[in-house]
């Protein structure tokens, strides 16, 4: 795989029975034999925050599994507009199987380091050929993909239904859900009551379809009514999971 611009040295993958991620990541599934056949075509690499990885079509070369920090995938149209579609986290899969050859669509996906990130790279003919060998890879994969359509799903309705304050307060839950240390993640814990928000205020508000200052207010919104506590520039404490769960309109969730 070609070194991509802003990536650290690459380095030889070990350790995979001791990876952070590997009670949530794909290749929870494989035993330790496989796991070390597919270690033998395995690297890491680390980016700096703000670099673009591939486009997910244009490059089908590749693919990896975020072992550490955040991706943001972008959607490009023709004047230069682009929309945050998608964040990716640790564990999640990073990458297209079984790519059409590039076409006009493909070419304007992208993936950005919203943080430093480090991922666990594999070429995409060996990954095709571990889900044709292993069924339980293969179901796992398709539950995630289904799991993402379904993320999608409640995307579309938080974009075209909720209102600003549901929005943000939304993009807050799911960031402590989904940005908690590997070995909380494995259990039914609580979402974390600290995050650091991996987006800037600009992205954030890309991402949710509202105005830069839209998205300012809603947190000073949040803040006075004692649901967050902002600790410095992107930490922010959430002081009150259960009143951030109704400001989000989620159905409340035990903790």
């Amino acid at each position: 795989m070609p070194r991509a611009k802003g990536a650290y040295p690459l380095q030889r993958r070990t350790g995979c029975l001791q990876c952070a991620v590997r009670e949530q990541a794909l290749c929870k599934v494989l035993n330790p034999q496989d796991l070390a056949k597919l270690n033998r075509h395995a690297y890491h690499k680390r980016f700096a925050a703000g670099q673009l990885l591939s486009g997910l079509t244009a490059e089908p070369g590749w693919c990896a599994t975020v072992l550490s920090g955040v991706v943001k995938l972008t959607k490009s149209l023709a004047d230069g507009r682009q929309q945050i579609v998608a964040l990716l986290f640790p564990s999640d899969f990073l990458g297209r199987p079984w790519a059409r050859p590039l076409d006009a669509n493909a070419a304007n996906w992208q993936a950005e380091t919203a943080t430093t990130v480090e991922l666990c790279c594999y070429n995409m003919q060996d990954f095709e050929q571990l889900l044709a060998e292993q069924p339980k890879v293969k179901q796992l994969f398709l539950e995630r993909t289904l799991d993402a359509v379904d993320a999608a799903h409640e995307w579309m309705l938080l974009l075209g239904c909720k209102q600003a304050s549901e929005r943000v307060a939304a993009l807050l839950l799911m960031l402590a859900r989904r940005l908690q240390p590997a070995n909380c993640r494995a259990g039914a814990s609580p979402p974390s009551p600290l995050i650091e928000l991996p987006l800037s205020r600009a992205d954030v508000a890309e991402f949710l379809g509202l105005r830069l200052e839209t998205v300012s207010r809603q947190l000073n919104r949040l803040e006075a009514a004692g649901v967050i506590k902002r600790l410095d520039r992107r930490g922010i404490a959430l002081c009150n999971l259960g009143e951030l769960e109704r400001w989000s309109g989620d159905p409340p969730h035990e903790h």
